[in-house]
Order: C-alpha cells, then sequence, then structure tokens
C-alpha cells in the first residue's frame, strides 16, 4: 500500500478545515511560519513525533497519514476527555460589506481547539462560535472567506473588532466608541466609510477573538 505524502496531506486537512498553516504551526509551539515552510520547502524534512501527534489528534487522523514511521503502530490516538473542544461552525456569514441578512443559525461543522488553550485566553467554550466572513471592507485585517471565532460573553462594550446585529444585517466591523452617545462601526479598508450609529441601534453579538483563513 502506498504511504501518502504527508506535506499534501496535511496542506488538504488545513484547507478542507479552513485553518491556517500559522496557526496549526502555532497549535504545535512553533513559529507562524514553520509548517509553511515544512510543505513548501521540505524543512524539516519530516514532522517531530510530538508535533506530529499533535495535528493527527487535532485533524482526528491516523499518525500514519502525516509521515509516522513504520514501527509506530498506527492505530488513531483519541483525545483525553476535556482536552479538546469542538467549537460550532454556523451556517451564516457576518458581512465586511454593505450588510448580510443571516440564515438559519444552524451548525455545519465545528473547529476543534484546545481546552487549554481557550483557558489561557480567558475564554468559555459554551460562548464561543465560529461563522464566517462576507465582504472586503475589513481588509487586511480579515479577508472574505476567513472564520472567525466571536466570543458572546456578555461584558461592557469597549473599543475593539465585533460581530453587530443592525435592523436585519450581521456586520463585522471595529467599534469605536470616542463620541458620547453615539457608536461608530469602523472598517479597516479605507474604500469604506464609517457608519454611525445610536446605541439602540447596534446590538453587540459579540467580540471577535481569533481568525482563521487561507494563505
Amino acid at each position: 500500500m502506498t504511504r501518502p505524502d504527508s506535506r499534501a496531506r496535511l496542506l488538504e486537512l488545513a484547507t478542507a478545515s479552513g485553518v491556517s498553516l500559522a496557526r496549526l504551526s502555532e497549535l504545535i509551539g512553533r513559529n507562524q511560519t514553520y509548517l509553511q515552510q515544512f510543505i513548501r520547502k521540505g524543512s524539516p524534512r519530516k514532522l517531530e513525533e510530538g508535533d506530529r501527534r499533535t495535528l493527527a489528534r487535532f485533524f482526528g487522523i491516523d499518525e500514519a497519514e502525516l509521515g509516522a514511521p513504520e514501527d509506530i503502530s498506527f492505530a488513531p490516538m483519541p483525545a483525553k476527555r476535556g482536552e479538546w473542544v469542538d467549537v460550532p461552525r454556523l451556517a451564516l456569514g457576518a458581512s465586511a460589506g454593505p450588510g448580510l441578512l443571516p440564515t438559519e443559525e444552524l451548525p455545519i461543522g465545528a473547529f476543534r481547539f484546545s481546552a487549554r488553550w481557550l483557558r489561557e485566553q480567558g475564554l468559555d467554550p459554551a460562548m464561543l462560535s465560529a461563522i464566517r466572513v462576507e465582504g472586503d471592507s475589513m481588509e487586511a485585517t480579515l479577508r472574505d472567506g476567513d472564520e472567525i471565532l466571536v466570543d458572546r460573553t456578555p461584558r461592557p462594550l469597549r473599543d475593539g473588532i465585533h460581530v453587530v446585529r443592525t435592523g436585519d444585517a450581521l456586520l463585522v466591523k471595529r467599534l469605536d466608541l470616542a463620541s458620547p452617545g453615539r457608536v461608530a462601526l469602523v472598517s479597516d479598508n479605507p474604500a469604506y466609510r464609517t457608519i454611525e450609529l445610536a446605541p439602540d441601534e447596534v446590538q453587540v453579538i459579540g467580540r471577535v477573538v481569533w481568525k482563521s483563513g487561507r494563505l
């Protein structure tokens, strides 16, 4: 039986799940370019055992698919209880353009995160969901097609990138609270104008705390 090419397989898995190579590099405790160098330039020549095991468990696959040597048992290694958390990926997008009418908020999959990493970030898994960015008004911070992790934990309103609802539209914008009695929805792309609204015209769904996108 032909053994799979570990570089091609890792790229395939990352692309299918929408997780960037930079984020996967962080997952295994490496610098952000580590896995890109591994796939594009063949350096390192193979994944180290600990890195391979972590990635295999993240994707729920056999280590053999990522180049485990032949003398290793290829039985999949189940994640320990509580070690990983599946965050639901919702079937809707937040517009980074003029506004998007959301569809039903039904899970269409999940992103798997380290429970320890979420704790270190002060995030409650029960208050997290992942949605897609649609449009280009938040470029270059967020690009069309990026997946974002939204923390819905109720907190005092503050500056930063948030998913908000205004009317029937779901938007991802940078909030600016500098003007008393007004909420400014700011686009990172200078081609888009700032939208100013009264606080009761904006419903904050959650704060964007992580993003994933193609290189």
